[in-house]
């Protein structure tokens, strides 16, 4: 027998043996995936954003199925996927509040300035560990835009240097907030337009030296407020949105006008 021959029957031999091993294998360890899991991961959006606080979509389904996660846990597909997943699994789609994300800052180009022309990387987490300030506020949005570039809806833009969210695009997936290192982007309800657009800290003289629209702390807005909603955390007023009736009344007295007012 040539040494060819002999070559190849060895080949075949183990060829045979390795796919009777794997066939062995398969079997043995196979895991059974619930149909379930498989019809859910089809209905999410595919995003893999990880807003939900599951490492993706994959994982997501997963846990829905398991009873981990809730049926309307996924904020990119809102109600709508929320119902079909509780087709699938017989619940209930409870609704969920649909939120916006919000930056708290109104320092544009016209109510402060620039400590000087910046030339680097436009990015807002490089300049910050860099130890780099652009504006005079140093609490205030630096526009590079890093809160843009991470949005897949395409709801965040910065306009004379503050990011802007556009709330009718906004899916709530939360990776603006994420991914904004002075932490100025907070999710708050759609449906409650009340916002304090500044996250200045400081007392209102060290404030009104770097923003013209900067909160100042005078407290003005929380004892106009009927309904315990607004309270004062360091020297910034914040709204509790949980007691917030959209009254108005805290936009009005704002002697600075960085409270956003309720639509009409």
């Amino acid at each position: 027998m040539s040494g060819i021959v002999i070559a190849t029957l060895v080949l075949v031999v183990c060829g045979v043996v390795v796919g009777v091993g794997l066939v062995f294998t398969g079997k043995k360890f196979y895991v059974e995936v619930d149909e379930r899991e498989t019809a859910v991961r089809e209905c999410l959006p595919g995003n893999n954003c990880g807003a939900c606080g599951f490492a993706g979509c994959d994982a997501m389904a997963a846990a829905i199925v398991k009873g981990d996660a809730p049926v309307n846990g996924c904020p990119v597909g809102g109600a709508p996927v929320a119902e079909k997943i509780g087709e699938i699994m017989g619940t209930a789609a409870e609704a969920a509040d649909r939120k916006v994300a919000f930056v708290r800052c109104k320092g544009t180009c016209e109510v402060t300035s620039n400590q000087g022309n910046y030339v680097g990387i436009e990015d807002c987490r490089s300049a910050v560990n860099a130890g780099i300030n652009i504006p005079e506020c140093s609490y205030g949005c630096l526009g590079l835009g890093s809160c843009v570039k991470v949005c897949p809806a395409g709801a965040i833009s910065v306009v004379d240097g503050v990011a802007v969210v556009d709330r009718d695009k906004c899916v709530a997936c939360g990776l603006c907030v994420k991914t904004c290192p002075k932490g100025l982007i907070e999710l708050v309800p759609a449906d409650k337009y009340v916002a304090v657009q500044c996250s200045n800290k400081d007392k209102g003289p060290a404030v009104k030296k770097v923003c013209k629209a900067g909160c100042i702390g005078c407290t003005l807005c929380t004892k106009q407020c009927e309904y315990d909603a607004i309270h004062m955390e360091g020297n910034v007023a914040h709204v509790n949105y949980d007691n917030c009736v959209q009254c108005g009344k805290c936009a009005e007295k704002c002697p600075q006008k960085v409270i956003v007012p309720p639509v009409a």
